[in-house]
Formats: structure tokens, sequence, C-alpha cells
């Protein structure tokens, strides 16, 4: 078959894509900005149905898998998982493709989140459609690759794992493996369609026993468990949401909260029972997800570290700590009365700038430019307060590790 996936550039399309062409079948990319000679362009957050039809015309079924967990500038939920899904299924009516296979998230019907119910809302649409549909709703979805493994996977490999309110919420996490042979089963012509399947785990378990077990097959040595208290968890989920790229929003702390209902997995439509959560990460791949586990923590501890050293800079420049000291630490480089002043307070709002861009928008000339003003106030400082390169405290010399903290963000945002 000749097979459209929608998403194809996001880990759910990249895995669809590699199990189908291994299964025979003729792959189409589909994606905002197409990557190699034969992509199509599907803009979700601006429809042409006219201009997806003519480019849907020799494909025989469709898989939608564009989604995102978290909204951000120019991608809500309303677009890419409601407005541009409906406009696909009826550029795929119009087209005469034969059947379309809608990814959508187990909780749909039920959820009261943005998330579920613009999902929901295109599940609706598709059904009431004279097309072949079929409909999956993963539960939580485990992959290599995947994000929001990887985030959990860092949690686990923490020396002391942080679990709110006791890590009791029940999930049934699915293996990318067995979604995507569920897809190609749903595809496939000789299964019936207009099946609207829950696709989830072999056994329901809590957060707790997740991170455990992925701690386990990770190598790691037993942790201590923390349980955060659910109003603390409230105040992250609204803080760190602010946060690009942050998976602990009020959505899905809501979505955490309500877990996933126990529910029988779908052994029939993969004629096997579903990959069990012991054999998530196998023994041969035990060393690199544990490599990568302790990775990830790298870039947000390094950010929240400078973030912090750059922030309480500033606010203690701004009076916190007496202003006259301040003044008389600047005498020495010639600077006195207003001009002095002007130069403590605009360090202090250049300071308390660059900490709020260090959470909030990271990006190589940010650290360029912090590199660039360290080393500014370094060579300043060293010629006009030189006591300061032998002082016990090495004020002066604490500049070197902010430096190679920065040396690093830089590298890896160039390597991104």
């Amino acid at each position: 078959m000749r097979i459209l996936i929608c998403g194809a550039s996001g880990f759910l399309g990249q895995a669809l894509e590699k199990h189908l062409r291994s299964t025979g079948h003729h792959v189409v990319r589909g994606m905002r900005r197409p990557q190699h000679p034969g992509d199509l362009r599907f803009d979700f957050a601006t429809t042409d149905i006219d201009a997806w039809v003519e480019q849907l015309a020799d494909i025989d079924a469709v898989i939608n898998c564009v989604g995102i967990f978290t909204e951000s500038d120019g991608k809500r939920f309303i677009d890419l998982h409601q407005r541009g899904p409906c406009a696909l299924f009826s550029a795929c009516v119009t087209a005469g493709v034969r059947r379309v296979v809608q990814i959508s998230a187990f909780g749909a019907a039920d959820g009261k989140a943005p998330y579920f119910s613009s999902k929901q809302a295109a599940d609706e649409f598709l059904m009431q459609m004279p097309i072949a549909w079929q409909i999956i709703r993963p539960s939580l979805i485990y992959g290599a690759n995947g994000y929001s493994a990887g985030f959990f996977r860092q949690l686990a490999s923490l020396p002391v794992l942080p679990l709110p309110v006791g890590g009791g919420q029940v999930l049934q996490t699915i293996h990318i493996d067995d979604l995507c042979a569920a897809v190609a089963r749903l595809i496939d012509p000789a299964t019936p369609a207009g099946q609207c399947v829950d696709l989830l785990g072999p056994a329901p378990t809590t957060l707790k026993q997740m991170l455990l077990e992925l701690r386990r097959a990770m190598g790691f040595a037993p942790a201590f468990c923390l349980s955060i208290p659910a109003w603390l968890m409230f105040l992250a989920a609204h803080l760190l949401g602010r946060l690009p790229g942050s998976l602990l929003t009020p959505d899905s702390w809501q979505m955490l909260q309500a877990g996933s209902p126990a529910a029988t997995p779908p052994s029939a439509l993969l004629g096997r029972p579903p990959r069990a959560l012991a054999d998530f990460i196998p023994p041969c791949e035990a060393r690199s997800a544990r490599l990568s586990a302790l990775a990830a923590w790298r870039n947000p501890l390094l950010r929240a570290s400078l973030a912090l050293v750059w922030l309480i800079t500033g606010l203690l420049s701004l009076g916190i700590y007496p202003v006259d000291a301040s003044l008389a630490l600047l005498a020495p480089t010639g600077l006195s009365g207003t001009p002095a002043l002007l130069a403590l307070y605009g360090a202090a709002c250049l300071d308390l700038a660059f900490g709020w861009a260090t959470l909030f928008r990271p990006g190589h000339r940010l650290w360029l430019a912090q590199m660039a003003l360290i080393t500014g106030y370094s060579i300043v400082i060293a010629f006009c307060l030189p006591e300061y390169l032998i002082h016990p405290f090495g004020p002066l010399s604490k500049n070197l590790p902010i430096l190679a903290l920065l040396f690093v963000l830089l590298s890896e945002e160039n390597a991104a």
C-alpha cells in the first residue's frame, strides 16, 4: 500500500515509517517542513484542503499522528488536534483515500483537559465521515527515543526519586513497537473498519513501580523515594509549565492525577500480549539508557544553577547589599557619583535579565553574551582590583567554572 504518515518527523511518525517500510509498504512522509524529495507539506496550522486533495491523489491510506503535549507559540491544540485533522479527513474523502487511521489518546472520550477535548473533537468528526476509519487511543507510550520516555528515565536515574503524592497514580504504559504493530493491523484492508481501540500495556502499574522498574533495568542501585505533596506539585506545575518544553504543566498534572483506569490490553488486535514493563529496556540497551538518563540532567541543572547566580547577583546589587559598599568597589575603576549609580543599577538589571533569559529564552546568543560579559568583568577587576586575584574566597577565579559551564551550554546548543 501507498501510505501517507502525517507527522512523520515526530517520534511516533518515525517509528511508524520504519515499521511499515519493513513490512513492504511504500511510505510517504507528510510534515510541516519537507526534508527530502517525495515528502509532502501538511501544515495543520494553515490548512488548505484543495491543495491537500491534489497531494492525496495516489494515496491508499493515511495515518494521522500529528500531536503536541503542551501548547506553545504557534502550536495550539485546537489547530493541530482538531481543525487540521478535520480538514485532512475531508480532503481524504474527496481524494478517494480508502482508509484513515487516527492516532488519538487514551482518555480522550472522558478527559476535560484541552489536550483530550481537542483529540475527541477530531475523533467524533472522523466517525461521521463516509470513509473506512480506524481510531486508536494509546495510553502513555514508551520508546527509546521518545521525549516522555526520556523524561521518565531521567527521573528514575535521580539519586532521590521524587514521587508526586507518593507515586500511586495508575498507568498502563504501551511500548512503541506494540503501537506500530497495532496501527499496521488496523490499516490492513482485511481488518474490519470503524473500530475505536484503546491501546494499553499488559497490566496496570503505579508511577512509582514504573520508575523503580526503569531504574532497575538501567542498572542503578536502589534509591530513596521522596513523596512530593499535592500543593507543591500544583505550584511546580504552574511555575515549570512556563518553561519551554516542560512536561510538567497544570494540564499534565491534572492528567497524571486522573491516571489510566485499568483496562484489558488489546491482545486480540496484536495477536499476542503487549510487551511487559520489565522488557522495555533490554540488557543490551541498559548502558546506553543509563548514560542518556544521566546526560539529561546536565542541561537543566546547569541552566538552573546559572540562572540562580545571575538572579541572586542582580537582587543583591539592587540594594540588599549596602549600596555604599558596592559604590566603593566601583571607585577603583574610575566610576563615582551618578555614573557609578547608573553602572551599578544597570548591571543589576542586566544580571536579572540574564537570569530570566537563562530559564525562559536559552540560546547560543545568550551564552555568547554572558561569556563576553563575564570575561569583560574579569579583565576589569583583574586590573582595577588585583587583590581579588589572590583573595582566599576566589571571587575572580570562580568565573572560570562559570565560563566552562557556558562553553558546555554553547557547545550543546550548536550541536542540537
